[in-house]
This record gives C-alpha cells, structure tokens and sequence, in this order.
C-alpha cells in the first residue's frame, strides 16, 4: 500500500509540474508573475499529499479552509489549461500569413491576462452554478406491465451530496424542503453524502433527519462513505431514520402493491456488491427498484430480476472537460435515462459537488421519478 501511495504522489508531482510548466511558460511575464503562479499549484499539491495518503479524518478549520481553498484552484487550474490551450490553437492557425498577422499579434501580446480572467469568469459562473442548486428534474418512466396501483408513483431521489468542505448545513436544508414539498411515495438515497467523519460532519448532516414520510428513506453506501468511515456512519444514518440496505431488501406497501426496495454495497467496501441477494425474488413483489451507487452494477442489477435501478456516482462529469471524459469511463450509464437488457437505469447527475464546487456543463439536480404504466 505505501508502495502505491508513493507512485500516487509521484504522479501527481509530475502531473502538476507539468501543467505548471506550461502555464508559466505561455502566461508567466517574469519570476514575479512565475512565483505567484506557483501558488494555486502548490495548494492543489497539498490536499491530497497531506489529507488522503495520510488521513482522510484529519481536519478543523484551518484544514475545511485549505481544502476549500485547493479546490477552488484546480477548478481554476481546470479552465487556465483549457483557455490557454485554444490561445496557442489560435496562434498556430493564424500564423500562416499576412491577413491574419494582425489578429495574431493581438492573441499573442494580450492574450494572456485573458487567459487569467477567463478562467476566474469560468469559475465564477460555474461556483455559482453549483453553489445555488439543486434544480428539480423530473422523469418519467414507462414501465410495461406496472401495477395500475402504482401508477404515479414518485420517488425521489438524492445523491452525491458530498457534505464536507464545500457542502454545508444551509445547502442540506435546501435540500431537504425542495425533496419534501414533491410530496414523494418514498426517497432513494444513493450515497456519497459525506466527506469526512462524523464527529465533523454530524451537524450538517443533521437537517437530512427532516426527510418524510418516516421510514421511506432507504440508502445504501457510496465510495465516499468507505473513505470517510463506513460502519459509523450507517449507524448515524440509521439513528437519522434512514433505512440502510446492504446487500438487502425492503418491502412496503404502496396504495395495496407491494413495492421492493433492494439496496447493495459499493465496489469500494470490503464487501461484494450482491444484487442477486437485494433481489428477495421469493417476495412476490409488483415492482423491484435497485439502489446502486455505482452504474456500473446494472448487468448485475438487470440478471437479479429488477426493473428499475437508481445511481449517482459520474456527476454527469461535473464540469467541462471532464462532462466528455466520464463517457469514456461509464458508458452507457453516464447520466440520464437508459437500459440494462429489460431493466431501466436512471444516473443522476448528483445533489452536490465533489472537489471544486464547480458546475459547468452539468447541473446539481434532485430527481423526482415517477412511474407509468402507459408506454408508446
């Protein structure tokens, strides 16, 4: 393991120095300008050196603002890269002849404190954009077949909250009144709520208890549960009234149908995620609904039986460029509305933010899904 963590710093190291390099090569006017570029570099370094390789739980004020701080600058580092790469596309197509010397002289001479405010204008937009959602996205699923009593059904669900340095008590508190007033049959919460242990992080949490009707919360563990400390935090949950699956099924009764829940643990546990056991396929349930953190579990969703799976985890990429990476990453289940052979899969785009509370081309969204009978 510390083998691997070393790799992991060293590469990083070299990652970072690299995009240093660059950047103060196409945009550093001296040693002055060269230092203080150095700076948001540095703090990027520092997070994940100091905080994962070391110790997730570490952490008091000093430590929110410095990881506050860090991802700000790798949002900001995020758009400096991308905006200086298309000034030197620029300069390369117009460097070719006389009609355009012109424009190539004014990207070459000014470009550069463009290059610095466009990327403080990207972030801007995009830290607002994070910071005053989520926005309600409603979908509608048609299932063939659907008992005509759970016609309407709606579930909401949230994901990928990420309370910790970025996500507070106040954006919970949002939350929760926007999921309440959808007036949902039950909620379907698909973990990675939290960053951090609980001892820091259970007043923010708090609010979460505030979700209704009682006893219709079901949640099942994201990677960053297992990161922040798994087992005390689903005893939290538990106390907060949710209802934890793992590797398990629930069964309650929606206007006389029964309606299965099954819930699995993530790939990131010490545990297989088991969706053949989440199943309870001798339940004569009318409706089976997977809560899977991870989209990558549908086939194994789909083979168990279900017709529905809910899951988070890609944040629809978060922030341009990364919203075309994550394709390469988790397709087919990216973001939205898909199939698993028979089964429906729904990837939401997620509640909060992770890292840089950044959202730029993707936005932070609470799903209110309801089922239908009627199909095309």
């Amino acid at each position: 393991m510390n083998a691997l963590l070393n790799r992991f710093v060293l590469a990083l190291t070299a990652i970072l120095g690299c995009a240093y390099a660059y950047l103060a090569w196409r945009l550093a006017s001296g040693p002055a300008a060269a230092a203080a570029l150095a700076a948001p570099f540095a703090l990027i370094w520092l997070v994940p050196v100091i905080y994962w390789v070391r110790d997730r739980e570490s952490g008091g004020p000093a430590d929110e603002l410095l990881h506050f701080a860090a991802y700000l600058c790798m949002g900001w580092l995020n758009f400096a890269l991308l905006i200086s790469l298309g000034r030197d596309a620029v300069l390369l197509a117009t460097a070719w002849g006389a009609p355009l010397a012109e424009v190539h002289a004014l990207v070459r001479d000014s470009g550069p404190p463009w290059v610095i405010a466009g990327a403080f204008a990207a972030l801007g937009a995009g830290t607002l954009a994070a910071l005053r959602g989520p926005h309600v996205r409603e979908v509608e699923i048609a299932i063939e077949g659907l008992d005509p009593a759970l016609e309407g059904t709606r579930i909401v669900q949230i994901t990928d909250l990420h309370i910790g340095p970025t996500i507070r008590a106040a954006y919970v508190r949002r939350v929760v009144r926007m999921a309440n007033a959808l007036r949902p049959d039950l909620f379907a919460l698909t973990g990675d709520f939290v960053d951090g242990p609980v001892a820091r992080l259970a007043d923010h949490v708090a609010p979460l208890a505030g979700l209704a009707p009682a006893g219709r919360a079901f949640f099942v563990p994201g990677n960053h549960e297992y990161y922040s400390g798994a087992v005390p935090w689903i005893e939290h949950f538990r106390s907060l009234g949710f209802r934890v699956l793992l590797n398990e099924h629930a069964v309650v009764s929606i206007r006389g149908a029964r309606f299965l829940v099954g819930g699995v643990v993530d790939p990131a546990g010490p545990d297989a995620p088991r969706p053949d056991l989440a199943a309870g396929s001798a339940e004569g349930a009318a409706f089976r609904l997977l809560l899977a953190h991870n989209p990558k579990l549908a086939p194994l969703g789909a083979a168990a039986g279900f017709d529905l799976q809910l899951s988070g985890h890609t944040h629809a990429g978060q922030f341009f460029p990364w919203t075309l990476a994550v394709r390469l990453v988790h397709a087919p289940h990216v973001a939205g509305l898909s199939r698993s052979s028979r089964m429906w899969v729904y990837v939401s785009a997620g509640t909060g933010t992770w890292g840089p509370p950044v959202r730029f081309g993707s936005e932070p969204e609470l799903t209110l899904i309801r089922l239908s009978g009627k199909t095309a």
